[in-house]
Order: structure tokens, then C-alpha cells, then sequence
């Protein structure tokens, strides 16, 4: 068996209902959904665990619901002697990375994070900016459709997710531009995405700039595994470069194709999804069916990878 992986899920994941049967059936992951509440001052477990759906969905309260969630299945692996080599998030999973390499501290990343949904939220005036996914088209094609739509808005890549997904975000008009444009250029499909602001493009740096000032208050510390960045697709665990990627990541492209790739040079082999859903390992199969993919988002399933790992090791 080669190296192992831990994937954190990013935001859009979420539903509600997540880590409930978690928190009831082990208390290591009650106490972690009990600090979560206690570092916010109100109770994100019981959006994660009640809802409703849209109070679920604000941006404000998906990111620590959805970090919350994460952890809380890193420490239950975490416990049984199952640990990584290597990390790394998508977007806001960066941050669940992070506490998993011990760079952050859980308490501060849960509060980091819940600013970082406010302020990317404010960046663009609701309604203003849209993102939308494009399948089945080359990576130099759709750079080539956000660059023609481009008179109608600010539009780019946001999410390099596998060989034939590629996000794209910005001013409403110049993405719907670019997806007429993309269907044009043969994209088996070309949908907008059900999200309330343009993430990972420039219209985001107002944003970054605020997350900025708060991450000047976090302590960060040396990751004690490699953690692989979205903005760069390379580990990282330099305290001061740690910070100035979380900063960049807001308004720039995820990198995630080239960082799974990037994982699977450094000899890995198996990716554990850890959060809600299991969008990272279907991504993980499109760029390479022969990589192993397991999650964990609740008791079945993590019983499931404890049985995997103790049979392989």
C-alpha cells in the first residue's frame, strides 16, 4: 500500500443531518461539535444537525458547519491509529486541513472560517455575480470562452476540478456568455451553479483583504504534515506562506486537479474523503480510476474505512 491522503470537502457539500449520528454514537465527536458551538457562541450543531435548510446554506454558516463536520471525522479516524501523509481541502476544506496538520487551532479555524463565508459574502451584492460548471471541455478551450466573454464582465476559471470539469465565475452576463460560448465549442453540458456569490475570481479580493486582518490575529503554526495548497498545487507548512495562500485562495483558482495529481507523485495511492458527501472522490476517479477513494461522513461509513485500513495494514 502506498501513501495515504485526507481530502476535505468544500462548500456545497452540506445537508442537513450531517454528523449527527456521529455526535450520538461517539463522544469524541460530540465534544468536537460542543466547541464548535461554544468558539461561535451559537449553536452550529443544530443547523448541521435540524437545519433548516436554508439557514444551512448561508455562507456564514456552511463554512464552520461543514469544517465542523470534517474534524470531527479526522479525530474519529484519528483515534483508531489512521492517520495521513498528506492533506489538502477544497476551498473552505483547506482550513479542515490545516487543523489536521495542526497548523491551526480547531477553535480558531471554526471562527476564521465563519468570517471568511461573511466577507466573501459581502465582496458582491447579491445577485450580481453567478458561477457555473463546464463538462467536457479542454482546460486551454474554456480559458479561451471566458477570454471572449470577457466585454461583458469580469469571468474566469475558478475550479480546476478534473480533466473534463472546469468551474467558472464572475458577473452574471459574462458567465452566462461564457457557457454559450462553451456549448458552442462542443461542452457536453454547461450549467449555472446554485451559489450565492462569484468565489475564486478577482471580483473576491476585497474579501481576501478582510480575511487578511483577521488571519493577522490567528496563530499559525508549522504544519506537521504536508499540506497540499489549492492556490499552488505544492505543500506547504511555512506559518507565513500558509497565511498569504489562504489570502490569495479567496479570488484565485483552485488548483485541484493538479493537486490530487500532485499527491499521487509524492506516492499516493488512496484518498480518504472526510465531511459531508462524496463529490472529491468522484473528481478523484476522473482523474485517475486506478486510485483507491474511501470517505467518511458517518458511523457506517467510518467503520467501514477502520475495517478497510486494519485488513491492508
Amino acid at each position: 500500500m502506498g501513501k495515504v491522503a485526507f481530502l476535505f470537502a468544500g462548500q456545497g457539500a452540506q445537508y442537513v443531518g450531517m454528523g449527527m449520528d456521529l455526535a450520538k454514537n461517539f463522544e469524541r465527536a460530540k465534544k468536537i461539535f460542543e466547541k464548535a458551538d461554544e468558539a461561535l457562541g451559537y449553536r452550529i450543531s443544530d443547523i448541521c444537525f435540524y437545519g433548516p435548510e436554508e439557514k444551512l446554506k448561508e455562507t456564514a454558516n456552511t463554512q464552520p458547519a461543514i469544517l465542523t463536520h470534517s474534524v470531527a471525522c479526522y479525530f474519529l479516524l484519528k483515534e483508531e491509529g489512521i492517520v495521513p501523509d498528506v492533506v489538502a481541502g477544497l476551498s473552505l476544506g483547506e482550513y479542515s486541513a490545516l487543523v489536521a496538520a495542526e497548523s491551526l487551532d480547531f477553535e480558531d479555524a471554526v471562527r476564521v472560517v465563519r468570517k471568511r463565508g461573511i466577507y466573501m459574502q459581502e465582496a458582491v451584492p447579491l445577485g450580481e455575480g453567478a458561477m457555473a460548471a463546464i463538462i467536457g471541455l479542454a482546460r486551454q478551450e474554456v480559458l479561451k470562452a471566458c477570454e471572449l466573454a470577457s466585454d461583458e464582465g469580469v469571468v474566469e476559471a475558478a475550479n480546476f476540478n478534473s480533466p473534463d470539469q472546469i468551474v467558472v465565475s464572475g458577473h452574471v452576463k459574462a458567465v452566462e456568455k461564457t457557457l454559450k460560448i462553451a456549448k458552442e465549442k462542443g461542452a457536453k453540458k454547461a450549467v449555472m451553479l446554485p451559489v450565492s456569490a462569484p468565489f475564486h475570481c478577482s471580483l473576491l479580493k476585497p474579501a481576501g483583504e478582510k480575511l487578511e486582518k483577521e488571519l493577522e490575529k490567528t496563530n499559525i503554526k508549522p504544519a506537521k504534515i504536508p499540506v497540499i495548497s489549492n492556490v499552488t498545487a505544492e505543500a506547504v507548512k511555512d506559518p507565513a506562506a500558509i497565511k498569504e495562500l489562504l489570502i490569495k485562495q479567496v479570488s484565485s483558482p483552485v488548483l485541484w486537479e493538479d493537486s490530487i495529481l500532485k499527491m499521487k507523485e509524492l506516492g499516493v495511492d488512496t484518498f480518504v474523503e472526510l465531511g459531508p458527501g462524496r463529490a472529491l472522490s468522484g473528481m478523484v476517479k476522473k482523474i485517475d480510476r486506478s486510485l483507491t477513494t474511501l470517505n467518511v461522513e458517518d458511523s457506517e461509513s467510518l467503520a467501514n474505512v477502520i475495517s478497510y485500513f486494519r485488513g491492508n495494514r
